[in-house]
């Protein structure tokens, strides 16, 4: 795997999210509603909603569209009723992809996703087919030039599982998912400003993808993260943008 490209893929990612910020608040309140509905409106005790609202306020949400949410959410106002569900598939050589989404209307959701996947050189395929090759963490990136020792420290000390550094020169912390909050806080009070800060399904082998494999995988990646329903996407492709 190219030493470059785990900060590449990292960037585009990046600027895709900012590139999409009214989609994104989309998202967002998709997100809100559906984590108050499922676990309270009370962002102290409800790990989910906190991931979600640190998450909208990052993307500069208004706080008056939050509480919407979470109104809606917990059944003070009305609104879509949306169910979560994932699919599963494989794009270009064989990479592994998964799209998290949610929806109001479960055929179009199911109908969109399956015609992307097979216009674009893909298969869907069936529950769990990929899903084994992903872990559930929190995940920070941060560039490269970061004090790595002083990193390590910091996210050790906060409960993070562990520390890696690429060949590019970025650095990646990872912990479990229900630690994301709690590593993120401590991160930030000892000065570490992640680039990317996320609960992921992160891969656990990785396929580096280039040229017009590369081009047409990232096309697939990109076509997926537009449908209206989809929250996420997530897979082990690494692709190499030289």
């Amino acid at each position: 795997m190219a030493g470059h490209s785990k900060w590449a893929n990292i960037k585009h990612k990046k600027a895709a999210a900012d590139a999409k910020r009214g989609k994104a608040w989309t998202r967002l309140i998709k997100e809100i509603t559906v984590a108050a509905r499922l676990g309270g409106g009370d962002a102290d005790t409800n790990p989910r909603l906190r991931l979600a609202m640190d998450k909208a306020m990052d993307a500069n949400m208004p706080k008056d569209n939050m509480q919407r949410a979470i109104q809606r959410g917990v059944g003070g106002l009305d609104g879509a009723n949306y169910e979560e569900i994932r699919y599963e598939g494989y794009g270009i050589g064989g990479a592994a992809v998964i799209v998290d989404t949610m929806t109001d209307n479960r055929t179009r959701t199911v109908a969109e996703v399956r015609h992307a996947f097979s216009k674009y050189g893909g298969n869907m395929g069936q529950d769990g087919s990929v899903a084994f090759m992903f872990t559930q963490c929190g995940q920070f990136l941060f560039a490269p030039g970061t004090s790595e020792d002083a990193l390590m420290e910091a996210a050790l000390e906060a409960g993070a599982d562990d520390v890696t550094t690429h060949e590019d020169g970025s650095l990646e912390v990872v912990c479990p998912p229900t630690e994301f909050a709690q590593v993120k806080s401590a991160l930030e009070a000892a000065g570490f400003k992640a680039e990317m800060a996320e609960v992921t399904m992160k891969p656990q082998n990785e396929i580096a993808l280039g040229g017009e494999d590369g081009a047409r995988m990232q096309k697939l990646l990109d076509v997926l993260e537009n449908l209206d329903d989809v929250q996420e996407v997530f897979s082990n492709a690494i692709i190499d943008d030289e």
